[in-house]
């Protein structure tokens, strides 16, 4: 076992680190208190010291008007650990979150992230580290871009560590299994997780991450969650207590073993004396898998797993509607064909938007951004021009597919393989060459092999690589159909790769094509076939999937088949387009999909239709909303489908107020809202924000680091109802007790909704605060509840 140190925020506080102070800043400032927690670590038995500089990426220093420090605090860190320590430990070099979400659940686009992290990473390479440690991380789309960061500016081995909340899964939904598959696609040399809960928590995340991957696993947990005693807050964990799970962690096949926030050197040194006298034994090297992830799922390729669908249908060749939308810059069509095949099964969906004549690249970006929001299956992205990939790569909160690559054209070929093993995406291989439409079996598995060498010359593993084994329409030749089945089975027989082909290209020209599909479907997953592109929402293909499971083994007891068979009848009797639904089932359906347009179109046919604005708020959106708030509690439904859902209400609120302005212009209530005084935190707290302003609040954000003689003033100013405090730091919670405390004085009218990382229930109710919103749609339901009152 390789132990790192613990928790650098505490150590500092207990030497006397001031709220509002930079921690960072200390590197130059107080370089012996530094020096002085590294070396107490090493003695401990630290083998890694993380250096102080968490929060020394530009964006967090420009919080303290430091941006301009990063070189010289990077350097004072790595220099503060030589001095304490010497070479007797190996120097982690920090790099935290930005404290903002990227686009398109924020304001911060892929490039500035990137931009901001390269900085850091060379300055801390060049100060001389021996790794970089990115942690704490809460979005898979920031560690990714983080990931790049790091490994474009150096050489250095990068570590990846995600934070992951109580349910198991960080803030915007990514569980440990989709994040581990994606970051060691990408390259990450340690892959794990630390912070927000203790050691039980993250030992099943461990367990999660250890069986999809050859990487070494690190695990450095929080001793405990923070509670409050006697007006202080501490962490509940001994040092003893908190050692005690390192031979759990051991046996569960960890690698590497620290702590976090309210860890000490004495926490460090009761991990190392827990695994003195254990034997570890080596981890079993887990054989290769091809698997695809978005923000929440992952979708498992190959012949141990059951076959899968990938859905055709956003692709606007051949489909003049689709085609026209988008020349328009409207998404409507694309966002309601995605949802409908999901809806019909679809386990992965192809994205191609080959509009001639419009900037496609633009059109890719709008598309992941707002699918990928909606969809909770992985991606194809479906295009041969590396600008556009390269745009959708960078959106794309997952591990997707790219859709795909040929021996055509060389330099294109280089691009998309260097795209491939940038992103950690997955790549499929056409048999196509320049001047060469292959049409046996044999000329596609030769050029698939030079394919397949220019692949791993590149950097790709065979478990990135999978294989179309080019479908050709029969109606062009007798032979097209039946040489690709053999393709199939040659390719399995050469290379054992997953395959994947656009089966209605079979039909091409003929009449029946879905009669024509869905047999060609059967034979091809008979052969091996493993994920065809095929619309989901034909029955002769759901058919042909369903009978494949059962036939080939994957559906045991037929208990799939079963309830297919039982459930096909009604759904036959009551599917209705959306369209045909009575119009406040019409609103419903809109929010709840996260469609902004049509959400504001269905407001305005259920005015038309005669309904009142208090039926079209209550039952209509505050119930969807309350639904959807349900299913995020119970972990069915994640945040970036929350904030699309509030997004599709605030639109419908707006035709409201404009067709029916007397009975809608009164927003429910005004709220003030900030972090309090000394905590420059602002992440959770602008979800909030959002969150109440799209449901229907007034919402005045006083930013962070708010004086509690401000909030006051705000609520007096706007003549608020409520205000919503927010506390993400132990050192601020005196500050969250004081300005509850003089709002209760001053205006002991307005109601006070609390939350933040370190505030719980009880703490809450023991400085007097109105209520604990522990997320922002806890926050939507007490302030609808205060307000009731």
């Amino acid at each position: 076992m390789i132990f790192f140190d613990g928790g650098m925020g505490t150590m500092l506080q207990r030497y006397g680190l001031s709220t509002g102070d930079c921690p960072d800043y200390y590197n130059i400032t107080h370089p012996d208190i530094v020096q002085r927690i590294y070396k107490e670590y090493a003695d401990a038995g630290s083998n890694y010291i993380t250096t102080n500089t968490f929060g020394t990426s530009p964006i967090k220093l420009a919080d303290y008007d430091l941006a301009d420090k990063v070189e010289a605090i990077c350097e004072a860190a790595v220099r503060n650990v030589r001095t304490a320590c010497g070479n007797r430990v190996k120097i982690a070099g920090d790099m935290g979150p930005t404290g903002k979400f990227l686009s398109p659940l924020g304001d911060l686009s892929f490039d500035e992230t990137c931009e901001n992290y390269y900085r850091l990473a060379k300055a801390l390479a060049n100060a001389g580290a021996d790794s970089l440690i990115i942690e704490t991380i809460i979005d898979i789309q920031e560690m990714k871009a983080a990931l790049i960061a790091a490994k474009t500016a150096c050489d250095l081995p990068v570590i990846c560590q995600m934070t992951y909340a109580e349910d198991g899964r960080t803030i915007t939904g990514t569980d440990p299994k989709a994040a581990v598959i994606l970051l060691d696609a990408m390259g990450a040399d340690v892959i794990g997780a630390n912070c927000s809960v203790g050691p039980e928590k993250l030992l099943e995340a461990a367990k999660q991450m250890v069986p999809y991957t050859n990487k070494p696993i690190i695990i450095q947990p929080n001793a405990g969650m923070p509670v409050l005693e006697n007006g202080e807050t501490h962490f509940p964990l001994t040092p003893k207590d908190f050692g005690s799970w390192a031979p759990e962690f051991a046996k569960a096949g960890v690698s590497f073993l620290g702590g976090c926030c309210g860890t000490t050197p004495d926490h460090i040194r009761e991990e190392v004396l827990a695994l003195s006298d254990v034997t570890i034994s080596p981890k079993e090297k887990i054989p290769p898998f091809t698997a695809l992830t978005s923000r929440t799922q992952t979708v498992f390729i190959g012949d141990d797993y059951a076959p899968v669908k990938i859905g055709e249908r956003i692709n606007p060749t051949g489909r003049k509607k689709m085609r026209e939308d988008l020349k328009a810059g409207s998404f409507t069509s694309v966002k309601k064909e995605a949802l409908a095949e999901v809806d019909a099964g679809a386990d992965i969906l192809d994205v191609n938007m080959g509009v001639p004549g419009v900037d496609q690249v633009a059109l890719m970006e709008t598309a992941i951004s707002q699918l990928s929001m909606l969809c909770p299956v992985p991606f194809s992205i479906d295009s041969t021009d590396p600008k556009v990939l390269e745009k959708a790569l960078k959106l794309y909160p997952g591990r997707p597919l790219i859709n795909s690559a040929n021996a055509e054209n060389e330099e294109r070929l280089d691009a998309m393989l260097h795209l491939a093993k940038t992103y950690g995406a997955a790549l499929l291989l056409l048999p196509i060459e320049k001047g060469n439409l292959p049409e046996t079996a044999e000329e596609r598995v030769r050029i698939i092999r030079y394919l397949e060498e220019k692949a791993l010359a590149a950097g790709l593993r065979k478990e990135d690589l999978l294989l179309d084994p080019l479908v050709l329409t029969v109606g062009s030749g007798d032979r097209g159909a039946s040489e690709t089945l053999r393709t199939i089975k040659l390719y399995k027989k050469e290379f054992g790769f997953p395959c994947v082909m656009g089966t209605s290209n079979v039909s091409f020209g003929l009449p029946c094509r879905p009669r024509i599909n869905a047999a060609f479907l059967t034979m091809a997953l008979a052969c091996g076939m493993n994920a065809p592109i095929v619309n989901p929402l034909d029955q002769g293909v759901k058919d042909a999937f369903t009978n494949a499971k059962l036939l080939l083994g994957f559906d045991k007891g037929a208990l799939h088949f079963i309830q297919e068979a039982q459930d096909a009848p009604a759904a036959a009797a009551t599917a209705l387009p959306v369209q045909d639904l009575p119009p406040l089932a019409q609103v419903k359906a809109a929010v709840k999909q996260g469609e902004k347009e049509e959400a504001a179109s269905a407001v305005k046919r259920a005015i038309e239709a005669g309904l009142s604005s208090e039926e079209i708020i209550q039952s209509g959106l505050t119930a969807t909303m309350t639904e959807i708030g349900d299913g995020y509690g119970a972990g069915k439904v994640f945040l970036p489908q929350v904030m699309m859902s509030a997004e599709a209400m605030q639109s419908a609120f707006k035709v409201i107020k404009e067709m029916l302005p007397e009975a809608a212009t009164a927003a429910k209530g005004t709220l003030i809202l900030g972090t309090v005084q000394g905590d420059i935190h602002d992440l959770g707290k602008n979800i909030v924000s959002a969150l109440l302003e799209n449901s229907g609040y007034r919402v005045i954000d006083l930013g962070k680091d708010v004086a509690p003689e401000a909030f006051l003033s705000a609520i007096e100013e706007h003549h608020a109802d409520l205000v919503g405090l927010c506390s993400l730091m132990t050192t601020t919670l005196p500050e969250l007790e004081k300005t509850v405390s003089l709002v209760k004085e001053k205006c002991p009218a307005v109601s006070i909704l609390t939350g933040g990382a370190v505030v719980t229930k009880d703490y809450a109710a023991s400085i007097g605060a109105d209520a604990y919103c522990k997320d922002g749609i806890a926050a939507i339901k007490e302030a609808d509840r205060m307000m009731e009152k």
